[in-house]
């Protein structure tokens, strides 16, 4: 738990929730939340350190982060000269290029209404749930919306509908294929927007 007078909870080398690294056990808190990560092994420059996560890694962190409604923190070290490392600039322009095409399903967003899942995270903004499939190995996705309506299900990267049955306990959204890419998301828009995160 945060001390009295804190006013953010930071996670380090982990998203809120785990303990992996072993350095952040404490439960969540209500205050704000932000995790730290390194692109490769160090804090700061070593250049014997040549192992940088993947884009996929770093995409898959801070959509994982965005989805637990934490801000990421991505450290870089700089070499001795001052320069950044060729390789993290790489990873940063490849990254920035994804969030060029999705940055409306992580900027401004709070974790969405689904609690984080094997197979991804949720993020949310007004009546918009953005549903970030991450890893699945099928067609077909079971989404947990019990008193919300779905009015309309498309996919975010190029605005094709997709078909989805209302169940029960939520939604079953039927995808053409088993997702490959590093994020398929799809946008689903909700009916009553009081329903929805402000």
């Amino acid at each position: 738990e945060p001390f009295a007078g804190e006013d953010i909870q930071i996670f380090e080398r982990d998203l809120p929730g785990e303990n992996r690294a072993g350095l952040s056990g404490q439960n969540i808190s209500s205050l704000p939340l932000e995790t730290c990560e390194t692109m490769n092994g160090m804090w700061g420059y070593k250049i014997t350190d040549q192992d940088y996560k993947s884009v996929k890694t770093l995409v898959h962190y801070l959509v994982k982060a965005a989805g637990k409604d934490a801000n990421l923190l991505m450290n870089i070290g700089p070499q001795p000269d001052g320069e950044l490392p060729a390789v993290a600039l790489e990873r940063l322009a490849e990254v920035g290029k994804w969030l060029e095409q999705y940055g409306e399903t992580i900027y401004g967003t709070r974790g969405g209404c689904i609690a984080p899942r094997p197979w991804g995270v949720t993020t949310q903004k007004g009546d918009k749930l953005y549903v970030h499939i991450l890893d699945l190995q099928d067609k077909v996705l079971f989404l947990p919306l019990e008193g919300k309506k779905v009015k309309k299900a498309v996919r975010f990267a190029d605005r094709v509908s997709l078909k989805f049955q209302k169940s029960e306990k939520g939604i079953v959204l039927y995808l053409p294929d088993i997702p490959t890419a590093i994020d398929t998301v799809v946008e689903l828009q909700l009916a009553d927007t009081q329903l929805a995160v402000q």
